[in-house]
């Protein structure tokens, strides 16, 4: 479904991205990881097109994304959900909802009930401002706008940072259900060992830029863990 070949990035003079080829089959869900400041966001925004890509080719569903912008990837069926969740603080939880419509390929601008059955806390709060929420459910939020636009991909970056264990648990659930049982594709960066090991099927590591290690989680061992990931 996606396949990212040769990508290569910069921030001004300094190599972020060195050669990265990655690739994800219809239905599974991979996990980047990687110590701080190894390129992993910068990888996902490459993929989403808010950084164009300096070297290298993205494909999704056989297509050729490399110059195409941000919305238009949104309407190809990518889904993504930032760090730090960049909410409308301002808006309310049901307006901010429907910013995630403005990209379906239906043109629908009905939110979804389904959005409200996986985060039934966003349907109780639909009228309070996005703001005035909790962390853990501005990324219940974060996640509603993202599959609102009815993806078949959906990535997201660093979704149990700074989030109470309860919600974490939650959202693992959720992002279990959406991809094993409803055939979701995901793609997400996550630091947390036992989050990564209980959803993902597949890890890629990054390290220094490149990716250094790509296997099937159950291979995600002491020593990589050790070598790559442990501060």
């Amino acid at each position: 479904m996606l396949s990212v070949s040769g990508l290569n990035q910069y921030y001004g003079e300094s190599h972020t991205l060195w050669d990265v080829d990655l690739n994800l089959e219809k239905g599974e869900c991979l996990c980047v990881m990687g110590r701080n400041g190894v390129g992993k966001t910068t990888l996902l925004k490459s993929v989403m097109g808010l950084l164009p890509a300096a070297t290298g080719k993205i494909e999704f569903d056989g297509k050729d994304l490399s110059k195409k912008a941000a919305e238009e990837r949104a309407r190809a069926g990518i889904g993504y959900v930032p760090q730090g969740r960049e909410i409308f603080p301002l808006l309310t939880v049901e307006e901010n909802l429907e910013t995630g419509l403005q990209a379906r390929a239906d043109r629908s601008r009905k939110i979804p009930a389904r959005i409200y059955e996986l985060f039934p806390v966003l349907h109780d709060m639909r009228h309070r401002r996005g703001g005035d929420l909790s962390g853990g459910q501005q990324q219940q939020l974060a996640i509603g706008r993202a599959l609102a636009l009815d993806p078949t991909l959906l990535i997201l970056d660093e979704p149990t940072e700074g989030i109470q264990p309860n919600i974490v648990d939650m959202i693992g659930k959720v992002i279990k259900t959406l991809n094993k049982e409803e055939g979701l594709t995901v793609l997400l960066v996550e630091q947390k060992l036992q989050f990564a090991r209980a959803t993902a099927d597949r890890f890629a590591i990054i390290d220094r830029g490149s990716k250094v290690a790509e296997d099937d989680i159950g291979a995600l061992s002491d020593d990589l863990v050790k070598k790559y990931l442990t501060v």
